[in-house]
């Protein structure tokens, strides 16, 4: 296996194009056809973490956070960043980051927060825009049942629970081949008239080099007439983010207490009581305050995420219980997320889950 068969399968689970445009997601250092010898999965990706790996012989180190977030000018070692990429290197070492991309999942960081909390009835707190795309395509009336079927097996024509969704129109296209065409139907220069069918099918963006290929591979005509657009509608499936519901309601102390020995964390920070119960959940995993807004609209009792600054606790206005749980915390679970995902996958190398702890912070 090539480290490439590796990468393609967890783009499968958190495809890169769900990563927001900040981040910095994908293969970061090495090559995509390097042979794989093992797979360390972490949370972060530390100078320790590279000698993990060098010591339990993983070439490739798939972390959750990108070791590399900005530019780096120099590569000198004058800090964590700089000696963490220096060692990959020198001791060709692979590292790869999903981030964001596996936050913006429906089975991702946040769905496993809620699955440890056991929350029922799940749903995407904040559905993700700009990643739906519409193909609108024409072919010949006696092609078109083919051709729908050969885009619908690319991927295309998925929405929420229902697949082979297209729309349909029949008419009548009209085009003239130059001296230099070579028209399936009819002849050079002259004038035709086709009875044709429109196409038309959404799809995920990250599915449209596929879609394309599909459709070009499939279309009789020797130029295809087509077009791509991208829509502005939600997708409910991907986002930031999950919200959902507790089996039966719990007392705000007792929940703050269940939530502090769930996420084994040294300290819940938390807004101020309200003396009422506990029962819908919105959660989001790492720096979450900037979807305060949208878990109270969303009507959740409780928001649970992270890195809460002083005023933001404000942003409660006594219409929801706020719990920051810590950075780190709020993410841990994603290292067992990829590890169970890629051991079912691949048996002929070692999937192993770093045995490091990565949080830079300490209780007392």
């Amino acid at each position: 296996m090539q480290i490439k068969d590796v990468t393609n399968y967890i783009e499968q689970l958190a495809p890169l194009s769900y990563a927001e445009d900040f981040d910095n997601v994908g293969l970061l250092i090495g090559k995509h056809n390097t042979e794989v010898t093992g797979v360390l999965v972490t949370l972060d990706t530390l100078e320790e973490t590279v000698e993990e790996a060098i010591t339990k012989n993983c070439n490739l180190i798939v972390s959750f956070h990108p070791i590399v977030f900005s530019g780096l000018k120099k590569i000198n070692g004058n800090n964590y960043v700089e000696r963490v990429v220096l060692k990959a290197i020198q001791n060709n070492i692979a590292i790869y980051a999903t981030h964001t991309a596996l936050d913006n999942v429906n089975n991702g960081v946040s769905a496993k927060m809620g699955e440890i909390l056991g929350l029922e009835n799940m749903k995407t707190l904040i559905p993700k825009k700009g990643i739906i795309k519409k193909l609108t395509t024409y072919v010949p009336f006696t092609e078109a049942n083919n051709l729908r079927e050969k885009l619908f097996e690319a991927g295309a024509g998925n929405i929420g629970n229902y697949d082979n969704c297209s729309f349909n129109v029949e008419g009548k296209g009209s085009y003239r081949g130059n001296e230099n065409s070579n028209p399936t139907v009819g002849e050079k220069g002259k004038l035709m008239f086709e009875e044709e069918t429109c196409i038309t099918v959404t799809f995920d963006s990250y599915l449209e080099g596929k879609i394309l290929s599909a459709l070009f591979k499939n279309h009789p005509y020797e130029e295809v007439a087509y077009e791509v657009i991208t829509l502005d509608n939600q997708n409910q499936n991907v986002g930031m983010g999950m919200i959902g519901e507790l089996s039966s309601e719990m007392d705000e102390k007792d929940f703050l207490l269940f939530v502090k020995e769930t996420f084994k964390t040294g300290c819940v920070r938390h807004s101020e009581l309200l003396d009422k119960p506990i029962k819908k959940v919105a959660v989001l995993g790492g720096s979450g305050s900037f979807a305060i807004k949208n878990a109270i609209r969303a009507g959740a009792d409780a928001y649970i995420s992270a890195d809460f600054k002083y005023h933001e606790f404000f942003k409660a206005e006594k219409r929801i219980l706020l719990a920051d749980v810590g950075h780190y915390e709020s993410e841990q679970f994603t290292k067992k997320l990829l590890v169970d995902y890629l051991s079912k996958k691949f048996s002929t190398f070692a999937i192993i889950l770093s045995e490091k702890s990565t949080n830079p912070i300490h209780y007392i």
